[in-house]
C-alpha cells in the first residue's frame, strides 16, 4: 500500500456514506480520482438508476483521469443493469491504477470487474480500508448473499427492561437525543417495521423528521387486520408507501378498506393469524428492500428473534425503573437456561444524552454472529 492510499480511500468511504438509504437495491459507493497527489475528480452513487460513483468521478476528472489512480470503495461492476458496466468506463478513461477497498459479493460481479481491469493492463490493488468500506456496504452484501433484508431491531426500555407503565404510558421512555438518533436511522434504512399492537397503542406516523431526510417505507405486520384505515401511518401524507402484511385468511373487506386508505396489502400464508417472518422478509426482498428497522412491539420483536431473523440489535437503556407491572420490551423467547440465551457480539456502547445505546450483532446458539 502506498503512503497516501489510506487517505484517499478514507475520502471515498466518506463519500459512500452520503448514499446510505438512497441507492437500494444497489450499494452505496464512493470514488476518488487522484493525479499527482491531488484529487481531480470524485463522486458517489446518489440513487438507484443514476450514474455510479466511478462514472461520476471520472466525468469530473475529464482528461486528467488518463494515467491517474482511481480509489473506489467497492469493486467496479462488470454487467449491464440500469446502467452500463463501470469496469468498461474505467478502462475507457485509461486510468493507470485502481485501488479497491472490498470485492463485490454479487454473483454477477464477484471478481469479474477486477479481472476485466487487469486484463486491460490496469494495475489493481485490493484491501485498502476494507473494514471501513465494508461497514458502509454491509447491508447490501448481506442482501445479495442471503437474499433477504438486513434486519435491525431497535428497543428502547427502562433499566429494568420495560417499554411502558402498567397503564400503557410509553411517551417518552427514552430522551430527546435518542429520538433524534432514531430519526437519523430511519433516514438510512429502506423500511421501518412495526406490529399491529404498536399502531393500535401509539398511532405512530413512522416518518423521518430531520431536515433533508426522507421517509422509509412503512411495514405493518398485522395477521388479523386489526389496524384502522384512519391510523396516522395512512392519514399523514408521505412519498413512501405503506405495506400491510397479513394472512390469506384475513377479512377481504378490511383488506379493501386499507387499500382505499392507500396501503399495499400483502397476504401471505399463516397460522392462527400469524405470518412467518421468513415469508415477510422474502416478500420485502422481492420489493428490493435491503434493510429493515424493526421498532416494535414486544411480540413482533420476540417472533423475529425466535425465528433467528434479527441481524443486529440496538437497545436504548433509559435511566428509569418501572417495576414488574410495567410492560416488558420482549415477549417470551423460551430461554430455559443461560447457555441458551441470545447474546450480542461486537458490542459498542454509546451515550445518547441521559440514555445508553447498546449496539451489537445478534449471536444465536450454534451460529456465528453476522458481522456488520
Amino acid at each position: 500500500m502506498r503512503q497516501d492510499d489510506a487517505r484517499f480511500m478514507a475520502r471515498a468511504v466518506a463519500l459512500a456514506r452520503r448514499g446510505l438509504g438512497r441507492t437500494s437495491p444497489n450499494p452505496p459507493v464512493g470514488a476518488v480520482v487522484v493525479r499527482g497527489g491531488r484529487i481531480v475528480g470524485e463522486g458517489w452513487h446518489r440513487r438507484a438508476g443514476g450514474p455510479h460513483a466511478e462514472v461520476v468521478a471520472l466525468r469530473r476528472a475529464g482528461a486528467a483521469a488518463r494515467g491517474a489512480t482511481l480509489y473506489v470503495t467497492l469493486e467496479p461492476c462488470s454487467h449491464f443493469g440500469r446502467t452500463p458496466p463501470c469496469a468498461d468506463a474505467v478502462i475507457a478513461a485509461r486510468v493507470g491504477r485502481v485501488v479497491v477497498a472490498v470485492g463485490d459479493p454479487n454473483p454477477r460481479v464477484r471478481g469479474r470487474g477486477l479481472r476485466a481491469l487487469r486484463a486491460a493492463g490496469i494495475r489493481v490493488d485490493v484491501g485498502v480500508l476494507a473494514n471501513e468500506a465494508g461497514a458502509v456496504s454491509a447491508w447490501f452484501r448481506h442482501f445479495v448473499v442471503r437474499r433477504r433484508p438486513y434486519v435491525l431491531l431497535k428497543l428502547a426500555a427502562s433499566l429494568d427492561g420495560r417499554i411502558a407503565t402498567a397503564s400503557g404510558e410509553s411517551r417518552w421512555v427514552s430522551g430527546a437525543a435518542a429520538r433524534r438518533w432514531v430519526h437519523a436511522l430511519r433516514n438510512r434504512v429502506d423500511a421501518v417495521m412495526v406490529g399491529a399492537g404498536t399502531v393500535l397503542a401509539d398511532d405512530p406516523a413512522l416518518t423521518c423528521r430531520i431536515r433533508g431526510g426522507r421517509d422509509p417505507r412503512r411495514i405493518i405486520v398485522d395477521g388479523r387486520l386489526r389496524v384502522s384505515p384512519r391510523a396516522a401511518v395512512f392519514r399523514r401524507g408521505s412519498a413512501s408507501p405503506t405495506i400491510v402484511v397479513t394472512t390469506t385468511a384475513a377479512s377481504p373487506h378490511r383488506r379493501r378498506a386499507l387499500q382505499r386508505a392507500g396501503a399495499e396489502v400483502v397476504a401471505l400464508p399463516g397460522r392462527r393469524g400469524r405470518v412467518r417472518m421468513d415469508a415477510v422478509l422474502k416478500a420485502l426482498a422481492a420489493r428490493d428492500v435491503v434493510s429493515v428497522l424493526v421498532e416494535g412491539g414486544a411480540d413482533l420483536a420476540a417472533t423475529l428473534l425466535r425465528e433467528r431473523a434479527v441481524d443486529r440489535a440496538l437497545v436504548v437503556s433509559a435511566p428509569l425503573l418501572l417495576g414488574a407491572d410495567g410492560r416488558a420490551m420482549l415477549a417470551g423467547l423460551g430461554v430455559a437456561r443461560l447457555a441458551s440465551a441470545l447474546r450480542l457480539a461486537q458490542v459498542t456502547v454509546t451515550r445518547l444524552g441521559p440514555d445508553v445505546l447498546w449496539d451489537g450483532a445478534v449471536q444465536y446458539r450454534g451460529g456465528a454472529a453476522i458481522v456488520r
